[in-house]
């Protein structure tokens, strides 16, 4: 369906309903052009910043009315390309939606605006002695509402489990302007469609979010972190299921290549973690829990179970600003291969048995199409990061040849039983593959279902299918 170009009629209505945050100034329009996925860009060609789930009503009802497209935004730190107005039109920026409604702790249950940064949502539960658990590498600048949309993870989700087992009830605004709650603010729900859980991953192409409640737990009081060298990276991953067959579930079991450990070293100007020449690759292990001498026991049969692979000597953080810098060279990994080439970032995911098995892959996928690959994750979930870093490929190889390697790892991938995006979404770069994982009729459904929520196709449109 042709969608309208943006006439001052529609600005001047804009303004009627949205005062001020309305923005058309080239600054504001390139600040919300990219994400962080690749060099990617498109020009919107409005930014609306609503404060109000009124505003956002009235501005979907009229964009739903005139066929204007609508690419909602949060904090621009996507790894898929799923807040980007490929097609122009609006974009609809919910920095504005930035308040903690309210903390119920008698149910362990906090309803927030979409807005927050995820970071400060956790910091202000912990301070009620409640915890979120999900915590994206972005967890400092993303937006809860954007974790929900691509239904994000992070290193605590081996444990603790990823977005979606925390989310319970969602106000939405439909395409057409209606406004409504998708589940009930309660742990056990069978009653009629899950559309909670439907919207949750979503990707911004059902409805636009405007609060969101979350499920609490608990916090733990102690924590402790090892880092484990590897000499071989396949034997690093053969160890993530061995310690976990053991009956051990560590809050974090994260995968770095050599690679990632050293570019992050260097980006963030670090010479904290000594590097021996034949380390492959490392484990970073977290234990979590209330009983600090049970969590050295764990410690110490973990450190027993790695010992059975060919291994350096074992770190065990001893300090908080030591454990704070291992995780800032964990989480900064992402940025450091980012500043050292064009690189294209895929999200695999097997079943946690298969990772030794798919890294290998990667590597030798990587020797036939000629690109280098820096691997890194969560282990413990069976979700590889794969940084192909463009080096020194040509042009033409990295436009033309690299699209086959990435299509030939998915299907090894699907192969082994897994998927192609594990926390990043699908978005506007993984849509041309997903035909590896789902046939005819399950993507017919899934454009049926977008149907029903948005005839008209102004959500977010040009994402996830093809």
């Amino acid at each position: 369906m042709p969608f309208k170009k943006i006439l001052q009629e529609d600005i001047s209505f804009f303004h009627s309903i949205s005062g001020n945050n309305v923005l058309t100034d080239k600054e504001q329009l390139e600040r919300c052009a990219s994400d962080e996925t690749e060099d990617l860009h498109f020009l919107p060609e409005i930014v609306l910043q609503p404060d109000t789930v009124e505003a956002v009503s009235n501005i979907m009802r009229y964009c739903n009315e005139q066929t204007i497209p609508v690419t909602a935004r949060g904090a621009g730190t996507g790894l898929s390309g799923g807040a980007l107005a490929i097609y122009g039109g609006v974009v609809l920026d919910m920095k504005r939606f930035n308040k903690i409604i309210k903390l119920d702790k008698r149910n362990f249950q906090v309803i927030t605006e979409p807005g927050i940064i995820t970071q400060e949502l956790q910091e202000y539960v912990k301070a009620e002695g409640l915890f979120y658990p999900p915590d994206p590498a972005s967890k400092g600048s993303c937006f809860i509402g954007g974790n929900v949309s691509e239904n994000s993870g992070g290193p605590k989700a081996v444990k603790y489990g990823v977005v979606k087992d925390y989310v319970l009830n969602l106000e939405i605004v439909l395409a057409n302007g209606d406004v409504m709650w998708t589940g009930a603010n309660v742990l056990k729900n069978a009653t009629g469609y899950n559309l909670t859980q439907l919207v949750v991953g979503s990707e911004g192409t059902l409805g636009i979010i405007t609060k969101i409640v979350l499920r609490l737990i608990p916090a733990v009081k102690h924590d402790l972190l090892l880092l484990v060298p590897f000499r071989s990276a396949v034997q690093a991953c053969e160890a993530v299921n061995a310690i976990l067959l053991a009956g051990y579930t560590p809050s974090a079991l994260e995968f770095m290549e050599r690679d990632a450990l050293e570019w992050s070293m260097r980006y963030v100007k670090s010479e904290g973690i000594h590097l021996p020449d034949d380390i492959e690759a490392h484990l970073l292990i977290e234990v979590d829990g209330n009983d600090m001498e049970q969590l050295y026991k764990d410690a110490e049969a973990i450190s027993a179970i790695v010992q059975q692979y060919n291994i350096d000597e074992v770190l065990f953080a001893d300090s908080h600003e030591q454990k704070q810098m291992l995780w800032t060279l964990r989480r900064k990994v992402g940025e450091a291969v980012k500043s050292n080439s064009i690189y294209k970032e895929e999200d695999t995911v097997v079943p946690r048995a298969e990772l030794p098995e798919l890294l290998q892959i990667i590597k030798r996928i990587g020797k036939e199409y000629g690109f280098q690959s820096v691997c890194y994750g969560h282990a413990g979930d069976g979700n590889l990061h794969v940084n192909i870093v463009k080096g020194k490929m040509s042009d033409e190889d990295w436009k033309l040849k690299l699209p086959q390697g990435i299509r030939v790892l998915f299907k090894e991938v699907a192969r082994l039983g897994g998927t192609i995006s594990g926390e990043h979404g699908i978005g506007l770069v993984q849509k041309e593959y997903m035909d590896i994982v789902f046939n005819n009729a399950q993507i017919s459904l899934m454009k049926e279902i977008k149907r029903v929520f948005d005839p008209k196709g102004i959500l977010n449109p040009g994402k996830i299918f093809l």
